[in-house]
């Protein structure tokens, strides 16, 4: 710490773990993923001529927390978390994060200044101290632009937050389209260019790739908790106890698949020496991220309610959420051009989306019971085909 403070910022380094701090923050994502998984629930539950829309709002919070998530998660991989200055940074998202989290339920009706308010203070807050902090340094002109961008598109969440109805919503995507679009460019912006992060500053892999594994177990965590709470209630029955025990299987093969998956002729070693993150990695999570929770909710379902008839959108729960993380994890790493792409964990979603139709003819609990059996089985084809060797704790 006393020689990370004599430096500027720019030429601090992160370390190549996380910090305590950086798990601190992560605790409020704890209860905001069981926020958006209580908004999926509700989701399924309304009739079915506005579930696009809702849906479609549950979609936006979880894309706009993912956002805030992800560039912390780059900053502290950027420039030393250990440094006071930065630790406020993080302490300030951290608790914008908590506010936006409490506000989420009602973000589309009288909490939606605050909600807005507040996220445009965490997504300007982070590039305007940055801008602030490297001036006279190479990376000050990424800082400039990534803040001209989020500087655009707190307009439209402002104004979203100010109007209501479907105003809202279409001036709140297009404050998010904005982002999205800004990060796959590179933040280009007139006259100021569009050189990459990279180009300019030391991006930590191994810090990155930790965080990523420290949020995706966060989110797999969720499966525990949404099928535990649906159980602790009621208690035991066979249907039950049959959903609780498939809701275990796919906590493990989502654990097994994402850690122990390696792209054929690529290999990373416990210590993560030559990880290399594609530049999708950071979209990979959160179509992982959000594939669990689905699947959490799904299980949490059948066990509140495990008698027939099965609904079509419970069904497209249950196997979308496998289908979303496969798709995901198997675009994270980054891909070796001189070996073969594996395709095991296509053929893994291929395989759930063929069965899908089918299960609204089942029973929920058997519904369930057939998607943890084809998880556990891609988990097994997967370990098959890469023949992994005995690390314990891999790394991506």
């Amino acid at each position: 710490m006393t020689r990370a403070g004599t430096l500027g910022l720019g030429d601090s380094r992160s370390p190549r773990s996380a910090t305590v701090l950086e798990l601190l923050f992560d605790i409020v994502y704890v209860f905001a993923l069981a926020r958006l998984a209580g908004r999926v629930a509700d989701d399924l539950t309304i009739v079915r001529h506005t579930l696009l829309s809702e849906a479609g709002q549950t979609l936006l919070f979880f894309t706009a927390m993912w956002m805030i998530w992800s560039l912390n998660a780059l900053l502290a991989s950027t420039y030393d978390p250990r440094r006071p200055d930065l630790q406020a940074v993080l302490l300030a998202s951290m608790f914008g994060t908590l506010v936006l989290a409490v506000s989420l339920p009602q973000a589309f009706g009288e909490r939606g200044v605050i909600f807005a308010c507040t996220y445009v203070a965490i997504q300007v807050g982070r590039p305007l101290y940055l801008v602030l902090a490297l001036r006279g340094h190479p990376s000050h002109g990424f800082a400039l632009r990534v803040l001209a961008w989020h500087t655009v598109s707190g307009v439209f969440w402002i104004s979203g937050g100010i109007s209501g109805g479907l105003g809202r919503g279409v001036l709140w995507s297009l404050g998010l389209a904005i982002e999205l679009i800004g990060g796959h460019i590179n933040w280009a912006t007139p006259r100021l260019g569009r050189a990459s992060l990279a180009s300019t500053v030391n991006v930590s892999q191994v810090h990155l790739a930790e965080r990523y594994n420290q949020f995706f177990m966060i989110a797999l965590a969720e499966v525990v908790l949404e099928a535990g709470a649906a159980v602790s209630f009621p208690g035991f029955s066979t249907d039950r106890t049959i959903t609780l025990v498939a809701s275990f299987v796919a906590v493990v093969s989502f654990w097994r698949i994402y850690f122990y998956h390696v792209r054929s002729g690529h290999a990373s070693t416990p210590s993560g020496e030559g990880i290399q993150l594609s530049r999708w990695a950071s979209y990979s999570l959160l179509l992982i991220v959000g594939g669990i929770i689905c699947t959490a909710v799904g299980f949490g379902q059948v066990i509140e309610d495990p008698h027939p008839p099965i609904d079509w959108a419970l069904v497209a729960i249950i196997f979308g959420g496998p289908v979303l993380f496969l798709i995901g994890r198997s675009t994270l790493e980054q891909e070796n051009r001189n070996a073969p792409r594996c395709r095991a964990l296509y053929f893994g979603a291929a395989a759930l989306l063929v069965a899908a139709p089918v299960m609204v003819l089942l029973p929920p609990v058997a519904v369930t019971a057939v998607a943890a059996v084809i998880l556990g089985g891609i988990t097994v084809y997967d370990q098959r085909a890469h023949k992994r060797g005995s690390e314990t704790n891999p790394t991506l």
